[in-house]
């Protein structure tokens, strides 16, 4: 029996991506679409969708979707998903939700973010960190999508976080594609300012980073120095991830300690040299190479931005908080050339 799910936020990258998986799914039916505003189909967004399919977007409703989906995810900007959570949840409908709103600890969320609206419902959350709360989300009902970068930081240096000087800086440099940014223009999105150029952008200071470190003590009980820099870069979709740290010692064999941790998680693959976009660019698979030179330790990490980092992880969230293979409609086959 199919299961009938929704997407609200349907407008953005995100929402397209859920879309285009979702339609071709083996277990979920797609029921119910939504933006703030509504009166279109979802082809008049995405021109790509045109004879693909034909469907009415509706101005988004915790009551269309209680009555319309047993799963529902919100690809929406943080703030707004809380408010329309808390509400579905309390009716029994499970909710994947890709903000921020439900990923960081009261503490760090009002920190960086804002007021946090449902505290009860933060607590219960499940960080969807696949590889590492695969049977936490198993029992859920509303589960927490990470951030793109932290997706990619984390499953590069988790394995190694015990290994780590903490009184030593851990470095990381994030390059993304353009459609981390979203669909919204800005100066720094402008064709003219990205062309044939790349830049950081808060440094040191980016949201992220403040997740990334709340992250690695939580799961591995280890507090690191955490020093985050995201760039962007010239390209659609993918992003890179470098991590330099110090180790402990110069004992350890990397790539040993990669393959050891994921051994039974299908989509992380260990690669024996440095990671490139195009190899995970529309698929699911994170791809993890790592070196040492006496107690340096590199990571590099390669992911698809809006899949892994967003709704491909989203997808298999779902997935899992319904019962179903995590493989289930998720996509393997790179867009190479």
């Amino acid at each position: 029996m199919m299961i009938n799910v929704g997407v609200v936020g349907a407008s953005g990258y995100t929402g397209l991506e859920l879309v285009k998986m979702l339609i071709t799914h083996p277990n979920f039916h797609l029921k119910y679409l939504a933006t703030t505003t509504g009166d279109t189909v979802i082809e008049a967004l995405h021109p790509s969708l045109v004879d693909v399919i034909t469907y009415p977007v509706e101005k988004a409703s915790v009551e269309s979707v209680v009555k319309s989906c047993e799963l529902v995810f919100l690809a929406l900007p943080h703030k707004a998903s809380m408010g329309f959570a808390k509400d579905l949840i309390a009716q029994g409908v499970k909710v994947v939700d890709l903000s921020a709103d439900y990923r960081l600890e009261l503490e760090t969320y009002e920190d960086i973010y804002c007021e946090h609206e449902d505290k009860e419902n933060l607590d219960r959350a499940v960080y969807a960190l696949i590889e590492y709360y695969r049977e936490d989300l198993k029992k859920t009902t509303l589960s927490a999508g990470p951030g793109c970068y932290p997706t990619a930081t984390l499953l590069g240096i988790l394995p190694f976080a015990p290994y780590i000087e903490e009184s030593s800086p851990l470095f990381v440099d994030a390059k993304s594609g353009l459609s981390g940014a979203g669909k919204k223009l800005s100066e720094n999105t402008h064709f003219v300012t990205i062309n044939e150029n790349m830049f950081a952008y808060s440094p040191l200071r980016h949201r992220h980073g403040a997740e990334i470190a709340e992250k690695i003590e939580k799961l591995q009980g280890v507090k690191l120095n955490v020093n985050f820099v995201p760039h962007l870069i010239p390209v659609t979709r993918g992003e890179l991830i470098s991590v330099y740290a110090t180790l402990k010692d110069d004992t350890i064999n990397p790539i040993e300690i990669l393959k050891k941790r994921y051994e039974s998680d299908p989509f992380i693959r260990i690669r024996e040299n440095p990671v490139d976009l195009k190899s995970v660019a529309g698929t699911h698979f994170c791809d993890i190479y790592a070196d040492i030179k006496g107690n340096a330790l590199f990571v590099n990490v390669a992911i698809d931005n809006l899949l892994r980092g967003a709704s491909s992880q989203a997808l298999v969230a779902g997935n899992l908080m319904c019962g179903l293979p995590e493989e289930a409609g998720i996509p393997t086959i790179a867009y190479m050339p």
